[in-house]
């Protein structure tokens, strides 16, 4: 829900979020509690598995490989995003990536190197964000993410 109503920000041409709804997102957040913390970045490791996946398989369509084509276009847009994502984030970013893309479980390549951190936290889920962008930019559908992660959890609840 974050990452599409981020994206539906950036499309509306809005460059900040909307106070009211980060507060909810604040607050939901604080609500967690730290079993609660952890299925989040389970779930954000999980959508950025998600998401190389289905960017695997586009670009092998077209034989391309999808680190080649995806992580230095994401590396280079985080470096031009200095406040958002530090550059000492960056590298853990694009392992998280390279993990995902070659079929690894982002959040048990994350795990090996420790907890992750406070610092970690922003870049993580503009990690997430910047896929989905390349996603729907890649198919010309605003949509296409969202609605891509909603049919999979639709096909899961009805396993």
């Amino acid at each position: 829900m974050v990452i599409d109503s981020r994206l539906k920000a950036v499309y509306d041409g809005r460059t900040r979020t909307d106070p009211e709804q980060q507060a909810m997102i604040d607050q939901f957040a604080a609500s967690l509690g730290p079993r609660g913390v952890d299925d989040v970045l389970d779930g954000a490791c999980t959508l950025i598995y998600m998401f190389m996946q289905w960017l695997r398989m586009a670009y092998e369509e077209h034989d391309e490989d999808v680190i080649a084509c995806v992580v230095p276009n994401l590396v280079a847009t985080m470096r031009m995003m200095p406040k958002s994502v530090r550059p000492e984030a960056i590298p853990t970013m694009a392992g998280l990536l390279v993990a995902a893309g070659t079929g690894l479980s982002p959040g048990l390549w994350r795990k090996q190197y420790g907890y992750w951190t406070e610092g970690e936290m922003t870049p993580l889920e503009a990690t997430a964000f910047l896929l989905a962008e390349h996603i729907n930019r890649l198919t010309d559908d605003r949509d296409f993410a969202t609605r891509m992660i909603s049919e999979a959890l639709s096909q899961a609840d009805g396993d």
